[in-house]
């Protein structure tokens, strides 16, 4: 399946795994890669650049295919240089970046000197089209059914999608509430060129996080999240269980961020994810968990993605037609 997306980043598929705090992992992204996909290490996972260019190291000696790095920007609660790690990024040759967050402007000559193709994550038109002003080269446009952070304007993909592909000229990569061919090939029919999933990847054998974790997304539905954070106008998706609850029930008492930051701390989702404990920390996952019937290994997700989304081109919508 060719599209500008595939054809640009020179993948075999149009999936992208998008980078995930913690969970993007050299093991993950190269595991994406080697499966045909896009994988996407997290660069802030790592606490300096000099383990960030040890990582890359790590994913370069894990694969011979394309992957990418996120550089996520400004949403941080510690100082972080960003110029080292994007010194970092460039010296290691890596020619795929995501950005998020705030606007990737003050690095895009950098990253135009190096050749680097950015992808650049929004949720929302005007901010799909201020990127592609700027130069990045793909937009990934965050659907409202997105885990962590779907903005506050609320719009579905089934909507923004269009509404982005039909106002930019660079291609658009869709995300969010996506976990299965059906909606890589709805993204197709919705003017996309591609599809960036993260909580599908999170379900996956190579995915750096406890079993248990796994499993509760399994077994979840798609009315088991919840938006927190959205008096702060910091709107998150996570999964819906007690630390979720007693932030959302702090907020709709008036409370301030510091009343809940000791729920939703890094020690605590780092304990959720680790131990599998479900009650432990902020849990970010999407709507799409509801989609997530099984832990596949990488390789077996995207071939079974992209038969399925063959299928229903080819066969489901042609016989429609006759």
């Amino acid at each position: 399946m060719k599209t500008r997306v595939t054809e640009m980043l020179g993948i075999e598929t149009p999936i992208i795994c998008g980078g995930m705090m913690r969970v993007g992992t050299a093991e993950l992204a190269a595991a994406a890669s080697n499966a045909g996909a896009l994988g996407v290490m997290t660069a802030l996972s790592q606490p300096t650049p000099e383990l960030l260019r040890a990582e890359i190291e790590k994913c370069r000696s894990l694969t011979d295919k394309p992957f990418g790095v996120n550089l996520t920007v400004g949403v941080v609660a510690t100082p972080v240089d960003y110029d080292e790690y994007i010194s970092v990024i460039l010296d290691c040759g890596v020619k795929i970046i995501e950005t998020a967050g705030r606007s990737p402007e003050p690095f895009m000559e950098r990253f135009k000197a190096a050749g680097v193709k950015v992808i650049h994550k929004c949720v929302a038109v005007r901010h799909a089209l201020k990127a592609e002003r700027i130069g990045v080269d793909i937009v990934s446009i965050d659907g409202f059914e997105c885990a962590g952070h779907p903005g506050e304007q609320d719009v579905g993909g089934l909507v923004l999608f269009p509404a982005t592909t039909q106002a930019l000229k660079i291609p658009v990569v869709a995300s969010g509430g996506i976990a299965d061919g059906r909606g890589l090939a709805a993204a197709l029919a919705l003017g996309c060129e591609g599809i960036n999933m993260g909580t599908r990847f999170l379900v996956t054998e190579e995915a750096p996080i406890h079993e248990g974790i796994k499993q509760k997304v399994v077994e979840m539905d798609e009315n088991q999240t919840r938006l927190i954070f959205r008096s702060y106008k910091n709107t998150a998706r996570v999964y819906r269980n007690g630390i979720a609850d007693s932030v959302a029930d702090i907020e709709a008492a008036g409370g301030e961020f510091g009343e809940v930051h000791h729920l939703v701390s890094g020690q605590n989702q780092e304990k959720a994810w680790s131990t599998g404990d479900i009650e432990a920390g902020m849990v970010t996952v999407g709507m799409s968990g509801g989609l997530i019937n099984d832990i596949p290994s990488c390789d077996q997700l995207v071939k079974n993605i992209m038969a399925d989304a063959e299928a229903i081109i080819r066969q489901r919508l042609t016989s429609m037609l006759d």
